[in-house]
Formats: C-alpha cells, sequence, structure tokens
C-alpha cells in the first residue's frame, strides 16, 4: 500500500511539472494562424533617439508574398550614410512556416543561407575579403532568425502571453546554431498614430544573439497584427520604427 502511495505521488509530481513547462515553439510546434498572414507592403522610419532628440538613419521597406510552396519576405533597408542598399530576402514553408532560405546582401557582407538537412552556404566578409563556406549540421526543428519578428504578429497573442522560440542564427564573429528568441511579456496597450487612437499588443522580446542584452518592444495593431511601432533599447542607445504607410 505504501509503495502505490509513493508511486502515485511521483506520477502526479512529474505531471504537475510537465504540466507547469511551457514547450519551446519551433515548426513542429506551430500555433501561428495562418488565416493572419496577408500578402503586403509596408515601411517603417528607423530612427535614433538621443537625449530629446529623434533623428531619422533610414528607412526599412518589406514585402510579403505568399507562393505556392513559401511564403517570401524582402526586407529593403535605405540608409542615406550607407552607399548601398541593404536588401534581406527569406523564404519559409507554408504548411509550417519552416526556414528554406535566407540571403542578405550589404556594404559590409554577403550571406546565404540554404535550409534543409544540413544548413549550407556562404559568408561573404568585405571588411577582410574573407569568404567562408557554410555547412552546419542541426539536430531540432527551429524558425530563421530573420523570420521571428514576423512570426510574433500572428501568435495567439493575449494579456500575459509569454514563450521561447527556437531560432537558428548564423555569425561568424559571435558564434552560430541554435539559439532562442522569447517573448518577455504581452499586455494589452493604446498607440497613437498620425492623430487616431490604435488598440494594440504590446510585446516584449529578447533573444540570445544580443546575450538577451537588446530589448525589442512590438506594438502590434489587435485587429489588423500590423507592427505600428517598435522600440529597441541597447544598453543605453535606443532605436525606434514607425510605420509610414
Amino acid at each position: 500500500m505504501k509503495k502505490t502511495f509513493y508511486l502515485l505521488l511521483v506520477v502526479l509530481a512529474t505531471s504537475f511539472q510537465v504540466m507547469g513547462q511551457k514547450s519551446i515553439l519551433t515548426p513542429e510546434n506551430n500555433p501561428v494562424d495562418k488565416s493572419l498572414i496577408d500578402e503586403e507592403t509596408y515601411e517603417m522610419a528607423w530612427y535614433m533617439l538621443k537625449d530629446s532628440s529623434k533623428i531619422e538613419i533610414g528607412k526599412v521597406r518589406s514585402e510579403i508574398k505568399k507562393k505556392m510552396k513559401g511564403i517570401y519576405i524582402i526586407t529593403t533597408v535605405e540608409m542615406p550614410s550607407a552607399p548601398t542598399t541593404w536588401v534581406d530576402s527569406t523564404i519559409v514553408g507554408r504548411r509550417k512556416l519552416e526556414p528554406m532560405y535566407h540571403s542578405s546582401f550589404n556594404q559590409q557582407r554577403d550571406m546565404v543561407l540554404n535550409f534543409s538537412e544540413q544548413v549550407t552556404g556562404y559568408y561573404n566578409d568585405k571588411g577582410s575579403g574573407k569568404k567562408t563556406e557554410i555547412s552546419e549540421s542541426v539536430d531540432a526543428p527551429f524558425f530563421d532568425s530573420n523570420f521571428y519578428p514576423q512570426l510574433i504578429r500572428w501568435l495567439p497573442l493575449k494579456t500575459g502571453y509569454n514563450s521561447t522560440i527556437a531560432i537558428f542564427d548564423y555569425n561568424p564573429k559571435s558564434g552560430t546554431g541554435i539559439l532562442t528568441a522569447t517573448i518577455k511579456n504581452t499586455e494589452q496597450a493604446t498607440l497613437e498614430l498620425k492623430g487616431a487612437i490604435k488598440e494594440v499588443w504590446k510585446v516584449t522580446v529578447t533573444d540570445d544573439i544580443s546575450k538577451n542584452t537588446a530589448i525589442s518592444t512590438y506594438y502590434i495593431e489587435k485587429e489588423s497584427r500590423k507592427v505600428l511601432k517598435q522600440e529597441i533599447d541597447m544598453g543605453g542607445r535606443k532605436m525606434v520604427m514607425e510605420l509610414v504607410d
């Protein structure tokens, strides 16, 4: 009898422990509402905040297209201080949003990643002239680190929502592999945009890419799930992006 009672306690304790743990978000464990994903093109103004000044440093244009097997996201960054345009292209699968392809071309480096059973491609550092061939083995599912800011918009957001997202990032300087992004908190808020008051989800996020030192706060319109504003706090430096159209 004592043995049976002890076994029951162990089973109950294990069950409560499992129930209390949140599973990490991956393409295999994906609560995204795909009906929220629309083809769209939008532009955000990018500002640096310094003391009481707000200085525009660039514009970020994003285009989302839905094709038969994939969702294509093309992001173009134009900065007056940069001699060339920064272009990122990301492709994820339509069914699970698993990474398929990512490329990034700017004045500092060119990078191409192909995702399958391995991550292959290249990284060309234009400063040093060094080109690195990429071939990384991976043993767990993940989202592309360049895609997860879009992913957040389509999650089942509600007051108090938090979660951890598995992401893959390639950076020859700070490390490569499967990392995590963490949604720390979600709360209801209002935001004034062009004279109109918008009901938004205010979502606070950090990730391992910055060693969780950078805090991004997204203001996502409840109805449309558009990102109306993003604040980035990086240890004393603050930037903000605001929707233009």
